[in-house]
């Protein structure tokens, strides 16, 4: 075994310097610690466990689609347990997040963040991962879903060009986290630069509300947070790299500071605005799931309300009720569900306003319906008014 352990670290050495070669001298700088920190006391290879008898269940392909939407699903079980296949592929390239501002990006599938994936509690989670070898850097994917193995992240690292098929059991519902984790300081900077996603791992029974009976939606969306740490160069403008490697110092500088540049949903400020806001119909109920994978959130739906809130995300717990903002802790995920009783534009936001209007956590979701003037009216329009006579009061 020992040996077997010593050919595994050489062959993976070996694998991740042919990686750092294309990225820079700053990363080179920094292989040591990460080869340090992914190897070091981790299980690489499962196979000298006892195998997992599943050939009684039955396999699904399931097809993962762009955040914020979600792929088609079951609400509540209609078979036994089931092994759900997913693909993800994982594509290094340049995103523009702003008009004057671009990020090297790391993304599973291409979209920040990554897909949601739904299955039920019992299911098992079979995802194969694809390194496209037009990627510079290794990547894994750790899963805050699942059972040991760093998540899944020490059985998962691959380089560019390779694939990995991962297998876990959804033991715990809820709606979880994932992201790349490959060790030491590459850990948040991939994070931050758009590598992460959320499963949600419904019960089998569907959801409940505080008193234990069945609620279900009508939509579901998917809103994922990005705080971003675009470096600015000495013009005052922001910086545009050609490769992740060529960004990586500067990034870290502003990384380390803790103050992120943008603050976004899905990707991109006005991502989900305009043509790309959210739609909804009066009456219906929709199911908001928010992640964020880095820093702690406040979702607030302006001019609605979380009717059922899992701000922890874990479904074995009931839910809160009627909450005005609600907290999304940093490497979770969170879920609301809300009735739209009334028509109009509503906005989701993130309720550190300076994030939301200044840096760009804001979304729409645009309801269609008729007004009902029961539930708030205009009852005067704005008109001007005599300062001299009205609005007085008797104090000084």
């Amino acid at each position: 075994m020992q040996t077997l352990w010593n050919q595994k670290t050489h062959e993976e050495k070996r694998m991740f310097t042919r990686r750092a070669a294309l990225m820079g001298a700053a990363l080179v700088a920094a292989t040591p610690y990460v080869i340090k920190t992914a190897l070091a006391d981790q299980v690489g290879d499962t196979s000298a466990a006892a195998p997992a008898d599943l050939s009684a269940l039955v396999r699904r392909k399931v097809k993962l689609v762009a955040p914020p939407f979600v792929h088609a699903h079951e609400q509540v079980a209609t078979t036994g347990p089931q092994i759900i296949e997913f693909e993800m592929k994982i594509i290094e390239k340049e995103v523009q997040i702003d008009k004057d501002a671009w990020l090297q990006a790391m993304t599973f599938n291409g979209s920040m963040p990554g897909p949601m994936m739904v299955v039920h509690e019992g299911d098992y989670v079979e995802l194969t991962l694809f390194n496209s070898p037009d990627n510079m850097m290794q990547h894994n994917i750790d899963f805050h879903a699942a059972t040991g193995g760093l998540g899944g992240g020490s059985l998962t690292l691959v380089n560019p060009g390779e694939k990995t098929v991962l297998r876990f059991k959804a033991t715990r519902p809820g709606v979880f986290v994932y992201h790349c984790a490959p060790g030491g300081p590459m850990i948040p900077w991939h994070v931050v630069s758009g590598m992460s996603g959320c499963i949600m791992v419904l019960p089998r029974a569907g959801l409940k509300n505080h008193l234990g009976q069945s609620v279900s939606y009508d939509r579901v969306y998917y809103i994922g947070e990005n705080d971003l740490y675009i470096p600015r160069g000495e013009n005052g403008a922001y910086m545009r790299f050609t490769d992740p490697g060529e960004s990586y110092s500067d990034t870290l500088a502003v990384m380390n500071g803790l103050i992120p540049s943008h603050v976004v949903f899905n990707g991109r400020v006005g991502a989900l605005t305009g043509d790309n806001a959210l739609t909804a119909e009066q009456g219906e109920t929709v199911l908001f799931v928010h992640s964020q994978a880095n820093r702690d959130t406040r979702p607030h739906l302006i001019g609605g309300h979380g009717d059922l809130v899992w701000d922890t995300g874990k479904f074995n717990n009931p839910p809160e009720r009627d909450l005005e903002t609600w907290f999304v802790r940093g490497g979770s995920a969170g879920a609301a569900l809300y009735k739209f009783l009334q028509p109009g534009v509503y906005a989701y936001v993130n309720h550190n306003l300076i994030e939301a209007v200044n840096l760009g956590a804001t979304a729409h979701v645009i309801v269609g319906g008729d007004w009902n003037n029961d539930l708030m009216e205009q009852v005067v329009a704005p008109v001007e008014y005599d300062a001299a006579h009205e609005g007085r009061t008797a104090l000084p």
